[in-house]
């Protein structure tokens, strides 16, 4: 969650996620901090080396969770999620990373510890998950997922 407020705050999004003004407030930053305006000197242009890869990776992680990003994933998401059963998964902070038979990794945010030792502690882990983690957190898929593809 911290995550998702620091990408939030730097590309000054409030509630939801709106693609149109994201990608607009993305090139905006993007050429305000492009490394080629910093030639004066080394720590202006490492700065902004370091401010440019930022904005990357937060424009990239908040598309993953835009809800017109989630709408048009639903499908596979779903199957995913109905047919195939879980590999691994690993829990750090309020982030629970899950990966299915099918190869996918997802990431559902927020999920706090005594909800992950009750997924751990069930018999059925994949029935607890579809009843109280898959549709009621906040998830995308994994980026180690998207760069396999």
């Amino acid at each position: 969650m911290k995550r998702i407020n620091q990408y939030k705050k730097l590309f000054s999004v409030e509630d939801a996620i709106d693609l149109k003004t994201l990608k607009k407030s993305y090139r905006n930053l993007v050429k305000e901090w492009h490394p080629d305006k910093f030639q004066d000197g080394d720590v202006g242009q490492e700065v902004a080396e370091k401010k440019s890869v930022e904005i990357i990776d937060g424009y990239h992680f908040l598309v993953s969770i835009a809800p017109e990003t989630k709408v048009a994933n639903l499908k596979e998401y779903t199957e995913t999620i109905s047919n195939s059963s879980i590999l691994d998964f690993q829990h750090k902070g309020q982030l629970l990373e899950i990966t299915f038979l099918d190869g996918t990794t997802y990431e559902y945010f927020g999920v706090s510890k005594a909800v992950f030792i009750k997924f751990l502690n069930s018999d059925k882990q994949m029935r607890f998950a579809r009843r109280s983690i898959f549709n009621s957190y906040l998830y995308r898929k994994s980026k180690k997922d998207l760069q396999e593809a």
